[in-house]
């Protein structure tokens, strides 16, 4: 995929070329003034007329006319060099590689050195240019009759750099690809319909990435979780001819299994809403649900491929939440693998009763610290958008590696409030440990809430995805349907973690 180089040659052959300009006066200057001069000059011409821009974000294409090697240049435009950031090229690279995606080239180089300042350096920048590439040019292929003109891809990639040593410089396009797999496997999870991936698709999946990436495996059948007491998540299955399925991958990164990271992920593979059931437009799209179960597979892939000096367990409850004469009713009290009795009174935040036992199950294997991830409630798209990502704390040391994890990622999440009179709300049954719907009020703090009730102490953060794991429009980073969300910030927490 990657071939790395040293010094930029003008005569080498590339179907195109992708170089950076920002917004100043001079806009070629170094290697790019000796690629103005092999055009007379007509680059900067084109500059001034207009037709060629350094605005961020903007793509130009130029034919070369055999004046090169390459037969098109992509000029990406930066902006401002004091406003250049990480975010900035991959968004811009991301434009970039689609445009290219879409003229079905699939030889490409990328002048690396014009994508790096003192804001960004050449190792970000070769980081950025292996994520932007996979993550913009994903397409979901779908179910569509195939025309028999195959889809062209692009193939290769040659890097050109002149400030590191070029495995440096591969090493760093690589783990930038790794990220985008990561996140592209997530969302093609995301997209699958509902009868496409069950509860056993998604444990066969699991199985298939730890044959490939020697992670420890167990899969819990619905006798396993009988005997284990998991009345949560088998409440929840209970309307479905599907069978449920408690996913566990262990990594190993350390010679003793301690200060073990447990990322617990929403499977909800489809969501009617139980007997609570959703509207007509509110059930559309709830093959989605188990956004949270995708983003830590996709996490674990990213894992395996790197393979960090970090202990993880990842524990996906997984099941659909069907209606029929044996699934769960409003005013039923069940018991969950802690023993805390639950008080259903919305069969439709049937998440956050998965969750509890898959939390708890997830301390059973030794997990020192917990992040879920979830699409829990419609609540947090009320208070935060489609943009940002809500999160719930209990522990501030932990919060702050999630947090500077995310920000890194690109993944914006935004901390809600969970006050000792948050979590009287939901202990507020009076026949039971737990109520698992104290009213719409705060409703993202009260799904968040429930679950940090099996956390107890072991520090958590929660992370509801229901705004952003899915979108509406195509970006520059994507298309839209599902977005892969926080695959990436899990990969770094991971990468990076902080004993």
């Amino acid at each position: 995929m990657f071939t790395v180089l040293k010094e930029l040659n003008f005569a080498k052959e590339h179907e195109c070329l992708i170089l950076g300009i920002f917004e100043r006066p001079n806009k070629f200057d170094g290697v790019l003034s000796s690629l103005d001069h092999e055009f007379g000059g007509q680059l900067t011409d084109l500059v001034r007329g207009g037709d060629v821009t350094a605005k961020k974000k903007s793509v130009s294409k130029v034919h070369t006319f055999g004046k090169i090697g390459a037969k098109r240049l992509y000029i990406v435009g930066l902006g401002k060099e004091n406003d250049y950031s990480f975010e900035v090229l991959r968004e811009a690279l991301g434009k970039s590689f689609k445009a290219i995606k879409a003229d079905k080239l699939q030889d490409a180089a990328v002048f690396l050195s014009s994508f790096s300042n003192e804001n960004v350096d050449a190792m970000d920048a070769a980081h950025a240019v292996g994520e932007a590439l996979t993550l913009s040019t994903y397409s979901f292929a779908g179910y569509k009759q195939k025309s028999n003109e195959p889809e062209k891809f692009i193939e290769h990639i040659t890097v050109y750099s002149d400030s590191l040593e070029e495995e440096e410089i591969k090493a760093a396009l690589t783990v930038g690809y790794t990220y985008g797999k990561g996140t592209n496997s997530a969302r093609t999870l995301v997209n699958l319909p509902g009868n496409m991936l069950t509860a056993t698709d998604m444990a066969n999946y699991a199985l298939e990435l730890a044959a490939k990436y020697d992670f420890e495996a167990e899969i819990l059948e619905k006798e396993d979780m009988l005997k284990l007491g998991m009345g949560a998540l088998l409440a929840v299955n209970q309307g479905s001819v599907e069978p449920p399925k408690m996913i566990v991958l262990k990594y190993q990164g350390k010679e003793e299994w301690k200060d073990v990271i447990g990322l617990v992920g929403k499977g909800i593979t489809f969501d009617t809403g139980g007997y609570s059931i959703k509207p007509k437009d509110g059930i559309v799209g709830m093959k989605a649900d188990m956004g949270g179960a995708a983003a830590v597979l996709g996490a674990m892939e990213v894992i395996g491929e790197l393979r960090p000096e970090q202990n993880v367990v990842a524990v996906i409850p997984s099941t659909d939440n069907m209606i029929s004469g044996n699934a769960l009713k409003p005013d039923d009290v069940i018991t969950s693998m802690s023993g805390k009795t639950i008080e259903v009174l919305n069969t439709d935040a049937e998440g956050r009763l998965a969750l509890a036992d898959a939390v708890t199950y997830a301390k059973f294997h030794g997990a020192n610290y917990l992040i879920d991830v979830a699409t829990l409630t419609g609540g947090v798209i009320v208070a935060l958008g489609n943009e940002t990502t809500g999160a719930l704390t209990n522990n501030e040391a932990l919060w702050e590696q999630v947090l500077e994890a995310s920000y890194e990622a690109g993944e914006p999440i935004w901390r809600l409030p969970l006050f000792e009179k948050d979590k009287q709300r939901i202990r507020s049954s009076k026949i039971a440990d737990l109520n698992n719907s104290p009213g719409r009020e705060g409703h993202a703090i009260m799904g968040g809430g429930f679950v940090g009730e099996f956390a107890e102490g072991t520090p958590w953060v929660h992370l509801d995805i229901a705004g952003t794991a899915t979108t509406r429009k195509e970006h520059n980073l994507g298309p839209s349907g599902a977005t892969g969300v926080m695959v990436r910030t899990l990969a770094l927490l991971v990468e990076r973690f902080e004993v």
